[in-house]
């Protein structure tokens, strides 16, 4: 008997399928996975740039989660943009359940805009980065995450070392 592997992602929507809910479905069927989503966010964007971005309500955040937990069990989760305090906050009471947690904390699209709320920075350090399994930031979110700028290798594994110590996550 095959057993099936379940993969949830909770993260935004990009129309462009370049990044997002959209990049991470494609991602998780390619490596043979049952991927399943969770949105928090609406972007209009495109391989230009981004040119909105609207936060999902709350309450149907925590709808699409308790229905979607109530049926499948993820055997990992990956955690991508939080647009604000709010939905990293509900996001984090659910850390506690899954397994196999993946954090990527979107802060700026490729682009250079801005996809989170400044508070929505605060939040994801306190309530997430500790409680998640592993996060893979970038270098700039890397430089927010560690308070520290990053220009080279060096820097990076520092910074790396810094997180871990401070939060207990492995990077």
């Amino acid at each position: 008997m095959t057993r099936t592997v379940t993969a949830l992602t909770i993260a935004g929507s990009d129309p462009s399928g370049g990044a997002g809910i959209q990049a991470d479905l494609k991602a998780m069927s390619a490596n043979g996975a049952y991927a399943m989503s969770v949105i928090t966010a609406l972007t209009a964007q495109s391989t230009r740039g981004v040119t909105g971005v609207h936060a999902v309500p709350l309450d149907f955040v925590r709808l699409q989660l308790d229905t979607v937990l109530a049926d499948i069990r993820p055997g990992a989760t990956k955690i991508g943009m939080l647009a604000t305090a709010e939905l990293a906050a509900l996001v984090a009471e659910y850390l506690p359940t899954l397994e196999n947690t993946v954090l990527d904390p979107v802060m700026v699209a490729t682009s250079g805009a801005r996809l989170i709320a400044e508070e929505a920075v605060d939040a994801l350090c306190k309530e997430l980065v500790p409680r998640a399994d592993l996060i893979t930031p970038n270098i700039p979110e890397a430089e927010v995450i560690a308070a520290m700028d990053i220009k080279n290798t060096a820097d990076m594994e520092y910074a790396a070392a810094k997180i871990y110590a401070n939060y207990g996550t492995s990077v």
